[in-house]
């Protein structure tokens, strides 16, 4: 990725070799960046989360942090591991319910930690699933028979599931999508196309995905409006006071993501819609990475959109949820046109169903709902306040243990965020160490993780990464750093 004064971070092998043994010299930075508000003169600090070989390769800069003299990051201190899981949450009850987690890879017990990408499935959402094609196929709604209305039954009973998750009491508020990228694509081309013009602003955090950043772009484009970055601060939060000086009155919408899936950044999002609505501006937020580690709530966060997809909350590929208050639904137009979105139609004119079904056009994905409300009643059947306790303690010792490995630096240092584990290891290429692990069983991430500007806030291109859900176990932990030692001392 080419950052807009030119600049291509440099990674890899040789930029990790650069790195002097002692630790990175102070690197000279400029005081100022392309985007985003930087510290006032006199303000202190901060220490870089990166050698400078990697925040400062090739003489470039990072350019939307505050630009700092370099030091070398902090070591995190190990902590013991969870010795006894939260009262009411027992991790081992719940991975009997998980099939994949039994089985071996490469002659190596499985070590699943690429949640980030997709959760595992229990067997019940398996067995929804194969209920639905084996026994109760059928289309939904518009049949007389039997097998429809059942159908039917499931496919609005996932509805209700899902407003039940994210804590709103009206069903028509609840759009099945295909996932979070139809989610945010279906706003952008409908609330987008309709309310944004010339000089508007779309203000996105730097931490997002990419599937929270491409559709503002092109919608921007289209309107002739602005998308501008919520900048980083170097622990990987977003930056708050730079985030007040960039509302104003031509903001349109802020995009956020209410856990990031690479720097494990759990943003202020109900205070940062608040200062939004203050501009008249509405607020989307990606949950993708966020409902499945911990209880959501949209009245309480007052989002206008929210978004999420059911393989980031164990359940099927392919369905996923728009939330949107359903006097910003009622008033956009449909996005596609076809079966199941009308009331009447004639060559004279058609006329549009109402809400949520306007916005669904066409044959949904049955066997996702029918999967999709498995896992959420999944879920439900949890102690959702000790499943969020036990992975907050998880991620701590998982933070603790990757800091003994050495040469190891880990991507983002924010308080509060969820297990998402981005990490470079010196002398070694992020696919290659992700290849090395997984010929130990271990399944992790590498790449950009579709948010090359997130990466590209801490001068890298490519990491591997570790994500943990509330089946992981600090046993699987030390298992990864085990090997992430082993690989380190056969580099060397």
């Amino acid at each position: 990725m080419t950052t807009p004064d030119g600049f291509r971070p440099a990674t890899g092998p040789a930029a990790l070799a650069a790195a002097p043994a002692g630790g990175p010299a102070p690197v000279a930075a400029p005081a100022t960046g392309v985007f985003g508000r930087f510290p006032a003169p006199g303000m202190p600090a901060v220490p870089d989360p990166l050698p400078g070989a990697l925040a400062h390769a090739a003489g470039g800069t990072r350019y939307w942090l505050p630009q700092q003299p370099l030091q070398a990051p902090a070591v995190t201190p190990r902590v013991a591991p969870p010795t006894a899981p939260p009262s009411g949450f027992d991790v081992e009850a719940v991975r009997r319910d998980f099939p994949q987690l039994h089985r071996e890879v490469n002659g190596r017990p499985l070590v699943w930690l690429d949640n980030g990408a997709t959760t595992l499935k229990p067997r019940q959402v398996a067995e929804a699933v194969a209920e639905h094609y084996s026994t109760g196929t059928s289309n939904v709604h518009r049949g007389a028979h039997s097998l429809a209305r059942q159908a039917t039954q499931v496919y609005e009973e996932g509805r209700e599931e899902a407003a039940k998750l994210l804590g709103t009491q009206d069903t028509d508020e609840i759009v099945f999508v295909r996932g979070t990228t139809e989610a945010v694509n279906l706003v952008a081309q409908t609330w987008g196309r309709a309310n944004l013009g010339v000089g508007d602003e779309i203000l996105v955090s730097a931490a997002e995905h990419h599937s929270n950043l491409v559709p503002w772009q092109q919608i921007a484009a289209e309107r002739r409006a602005r998308v501008r970055p919520i900048p980083l601060l170097p622990d990987g939060q977003l930056d708050q006071d730079a985030y007040q000086d960039l509302l104003g009155s031509r903001t349109r919408l802020v995009a956020l993501t209410h856990a990031s899936n690479v720097l494990g950044t759990v943003p202020p999002v109900a205070e940062m819609t608040a200062l939004a609505h203050r501009y008249g501006a509405r607020v989307l937020v990606d949950g993708a990475q966020a409902v499945s580690h911990f209880p959501v709530d949209v009245t309480a966060l007052d989002a206008d959109f929210y978004a999420f997809s059911g393989h980031k909350v164990f359940g099927p590929t392919g369905i996923g949820v728009l939330y949107g208050k359903r006097e910003l639904l009622e008033a956009m137009p449909p996005w596609q046109g076809g079966g199941n979105m009308i009331d009447s139609v004639s060559f004279e004119e058609t006329t549009y169903a109402p809400i949520p079904h306007r916005l669904e056009a066409g044959t949904g994905h049955i066997a996702g709902v029918a999967g999709l409300r498995a896992a959420l009643r999944y879920l439900a059947g949890l102690d959702r306040q000790a499943a969020t306790a036990y992975e907050e303690q998880l991620t701590a010792y998982a933070m603790g243990a990757l800091a003994t490995v050495p040469g190891l630096y880990l991507i983002g240092s924010a308080p509060g965020r969820i297990g998402a584990l981005t990490f470079v290891l010196a002398g070694t290429d992020p696919i290659a160490l992700a290849g090395a692990l997984d010929r130990q069983g271990i399944a992790v991430r590498a790449g950009h993780h579709c948010a090359q500007p997130a990466l590209a806030s801490f001068g890298l291109q490519s990491a591997a990464r570790a994500s943990l859900a509330l089946y992981n176990t600090a046993q699987e932990v030390d298992t990864l750093v085990a090997a992430l030692q082993d690989i380190q001392e056969q580099a060397q």
